[in-house]
């Protein structure tokens, strides 16, 4: 190809993305970075935060990401666990390109922790 389609290409279709459709699953990271993630009905079970919590603890280099499409009283608990325990998060408002604006589902990522810079050895929860 020569540079002039390269360029055409490029400012039609935006930039290539690796792997789009699992970065959209796992609110914007690679599955193999993933330490654990749970959907929207896990998330439901106030159980599970004591597991996040745990977590945590044992991984306090990882980044926090949680959706932000589920519900606020549910994504304030996450937050405030987040403060007190000085951990990274970012709450990700993705708009999928592919799909249009839709309904957030019990089947849908909620949160998710990974290792922001490389790879980890093994998951812990997916």
């Amino acid at each position: 190809m020569t540079n002039v389609e390269d360029y055409i290409k490029k400012n039609i279709f935006g930039k290539p993305q690796l792997k789009p459709d699992e970065k959209n699953k796992f609110l914007g990271n690679f599955a193999e970075r993933v330490a654990i993630a749970l959907t929207v009905a896990q998330l439901k079970n106030s159980s599970n935060i004591k597991l996040v919590e745990d977590i945590m603890k044992k991984y306090p280099h990882y980044h926090l990401y949680l959706n932000g499409k589920i519900d606020p009283y549910i994504l304030d608990n996450y937050i405030q666990l987040s403060v007190k325990l000085g951990y990274k998060f970012t709450i990700v408002t993705q708009s999928p390109v592919r799909k249009g604006s839709r309904e957030l589902t019990d089947s849908d990522m909620a949160l998710v922790i990974a290792d922001e810079n490389k790879p980890i050895g093994r998951p812990v929860l997916l």
